[in-house]
């Protein structure tokens, strides 16, 4: 479907009606042709506790061609299809007796809605704050006097999580067609960002706590600070958090907008370029190569470029940057010993990255707290990168990380992998390149540097468990075959055992 120019005003006028209706029915009884998908997770106290680790598959919906996307909330999950429909998983998480959340097989799913293209909830990692859940869909619009047929028109509609009800409603003109949306802010002063076709971002503000509220009104649709006052700018993907917005460009810039001192703090090592008055001025990061994806977490983030290469920035109180050290970092630093990831995550106070192997084998590191489970296997954390006692899906290409759960999507599609280039000789020899931050040259002597280091951190351990411990981190530092670094935790283990101590937990993953 072709689409008109925007036109030259930066604002326009946007309808609000409530109307209240709920799901599709009869999405349960629906067959179709499409090969299902499973999405996967692992809840905190059997996967991740003292406890038997078990793997559990969510209902795979027959209707569905393909997951594009899921996203949990506070009782269930969504889940939206290459076709556009938008399904809503029942039932998935459940208290038990003594409190606890754990996990109950979906046994049963409704289509919510179709003509979704996106959608997006409170973007905070504590699923208790997704109450709504907005939904970036096309309509097709009755013909107004003076016009002949129907017209498709793009809109947001908000549903309840919990039940799925529609309570709100906001229909664009014609002439605009969006492609993503994202939330920041606070709930009484929710931002909407809308991504256009043309790579320019749109926002209105609404009021969540009132969106229940039968009444209509009028909002407006602004032109946001980065498109307007950097017009060539073509921006291809958003992230966002509470506190902060990452825009990627066509040609891989990188820019953000920070709208606390806190965060800002947190992420650039400084308040010298903040402005209170003016919170939606982009700031450009200096990076040496186009950025393909990201990652946003509350303070801190992840960049992956076309090399493959990782680079981490912002707080690194619990380690969740991977780099060994408990330094924040105020710009972009390479994570040397991981490259070409399939997927990156960051959460409040850790960080997940979604590997392959040579040998086609799917593996997840993480690193940063690993307290309520999040680093299965690695309940004291780590600060660099480790292997998580996790059994990963062949398939597997997406994650996300909650307070409750981890969840993993297993699917395949070849047009939607990551394609890497090969580093240019002059960039693997040599120096560092500027403004990457504190690494170690990517040379022959780099590495001998490297071993030196792990001895010296081995040697100022005071006991030898305490060494035992630091020589299972280093092992997940190097860049070695998943194999081998089964093989060196499993020798490290039995060493440990055999003289008296207590591993952190069982040395391979079970099923």
């Amino acid at each position: 479907m072709g689409e008109k120019a925007v036109p030259s005003p930066s604002r326009r006028r946007v309808k609000r009606s409530c109307p209240s209706c709920g799901p599709e029915p009869g999405g349960e009884e629906k067959k179709g042709r499409g090969n299902p998908i499973s999405v996967q997770l692992f809840p905190p106290e059997l996967a991740f506790g003292g406890r038997r680790r078990c793997l559990s598959k969510s209902v795979a919906p027959l209707l569905a061609h393909g997951y594009r996307r899921f996203l949990p909330t506070k009782d269930h999950v969504f889940i939206l299809d290459y076709t556009g429909t938008l399904f809503f998983l029942k039932n998935a998480l459940v208290s038990s007796t003594l409190g606890q959340i754990q996990w109950k097989r979906a046994c049963r799913y409704v289509v919510l809605c179709r003509g979704a293209k996106d959608f997006a909830s409170d973007p905070r990692c504590d699923t208790v704050y997704r109450k709504y859940l907005y939904v970036l869909a096309t309509r097709e619009q009755p013909a107004v006097v003076g016009t002949t047929g129907s017209r498709a028109c793009d809109c947001v509609e908000v549903y309840l999580q919990s039940s799925g009800q529609r309570v709100f409603k906001m229909t664009f003109h014609h002439s605009m067609s969006f492609k993503q949306i994202v939330l920041v802010g606070q709930e009484n002063q929710r931002a909407l960002l809308l991504l256009t076709e043309e790579g320019k971002i749109y926002s209105l503000v609404v009021n969540e706590t009132q969106l229940d509220q039968p009444r209509s009104y009028t909002v407006q649709l602004a032109l946001r600070k980065v498109s307007r006052c950097l017009p060539h700018l073509r921006v291809t993907r958003m992230a966002s958090n509470q506190s902060s917005t990452l825009y990627i460009t066509d040609q891989g810039g990188v820019y953000f907008e920070v709208h606390t001192p806190g965060v800002y703090r947190d992420l650039f090592g400084t308040l010298q370029a903040f402005d209170p008055l003016d919170q939606q001025m982009p700031l450009a990061l200096s990076l040496p190569a186009k950025i393909l994806f990201c990652a946003l977490g509350y303070n801190h983030f992840g960049l992956v470029d076309e090399f493959g290469r990782i680079f981490m920035q912002g707080n690194n109180r619990y380690g969740q940057l991977g780099t060994g050290d408990k330094m924040d970092r105020g710009e972009p630093t390479q994570v040397h010993y991981l490259q070409r990831p399939i997927a990156l995550w960051c959460g409040l106070n850790h960080s997940l990255v979604l590997s392959q192997g040579s040998d086609f084998s799917k593996e997840l590191l993480g690193c940063g707290c690993g307290a309520g489970g999040r680093l299965p296997g690695w309940p004291k954390g780590s600060a660099s990168f480790v292997k998580l006692h996790v059994k990963v899906p062949l398939c597997a290409c997406s994650l996300c990380s909650t307070r409750e759960c981890l969840y993993m999507l297993s699917s395949h599609d070849i047009e939607h992998h990551p394609t890497y280039r090969d580093l240019p000789a002059s960039r693997v020899v040599g120096t560092p390149e500027p403004g990457l931050g504190a690494g170690a040259p990517q040379d022959p002597g780099g590495t001998a540097r490297a071993c030196e280091e792990y001895l010296s951190q081995i040697h100022s351990c005071p006991t030898l468990q305490d060494r035992m411990e630091k020589m299972k981190e280093i092992v997940g530092w190097m860049p070695l075959m998943a194999a081998q670094k089964d093989f060196f935790w499993e020798a490290l283990d039995m060493l440990q055992r055999a003289a008296g101590g207590v591993g952190p937990g069982p040395s391979t993953p079970e099923s």
